[in-house]
């Protein structure tokens, strides 16, 4: 027996998940509901926004964490897409909308068993169609290593990993984050 699946609108899409305990993704129409987190992730994602949110206040950045959507285009197609990243910074005078951030210029994702393919695929292929991205970060959870994806001037795309003696360098804004700053308390 078929069952249809439904198509939501990015109008249905806003109004359904603000009423929703239970986040989910956008994928041009349709909706995935999201794994919770595991006790480190979640370390890890409040060292990297607490500490960046210390290092950029009274800055014309804001940094948000897991609950505020990033909105973009698929890559190679016109469907709207909303994603919840770990933590994401914009500093785009622009960026009004109350749920959702426009134009960030870092996202930082902590890799999961359930999230790590589509963090390192599908994620980063789409993530890197936003104008306004400059960096694009994979924190691993299990490991101190962090991997680095940086857009250049001319709009290219360079990988360079780091491990537990180097130092995350962010040029977007400027700023620099130590592996014990990320890793507190994990290891």
């Amino acid at each position: 027996m078929r069952s249809p699946i439904h198509i939501f609108s990015v109008a249905e899409y806003l109004e359904a998940e603000s009423k929703s305990e239970v986040r989910h993704e956008y994928l041009g129409g349709q909706v995935f509901a999201m794994a919770g987190g595991s006790k480190a992730h979640n370390i890890i994602t409040l060292n990297i926004a607490s500490r960046l949110r210390s290092l950029l206040r009274r800055n014309s950045c804001d940094v948000f964490m897991s609950d505020m959507k990033v909105k973009l285009k698929a890559a190679n197609q016109n469907k709207t897409i909303f994603y919840y990243p770990d933590v994401l910074i914009t500093c785009n005078p622009e960026d009004k909308d109350k749920y959702f951030v426009n134009y960030p210029c870092v996202i930082f994702e902590v890799l999961s068993p359930s999230t790590e393919a589509s963090d390192r695929r599908e994620k980063l292929v789409n993530y890197q169609t936003i104008a306004s991205l400059q960096e694009y970060v994979l924190v691993s959870q299990d490991d101190m290593k962090v991997e680095v994806y940086r857009q250049d001037l001319l709009g290219d795309w360079t990988m360079e990993v780091l491990g537990s003696e180097d130092t995350l360098v962010l040029n977007s804004i400027n700023l620099s984050l130590t592996m014990a700053d990320i890793y507190e308390d994990i290891f």
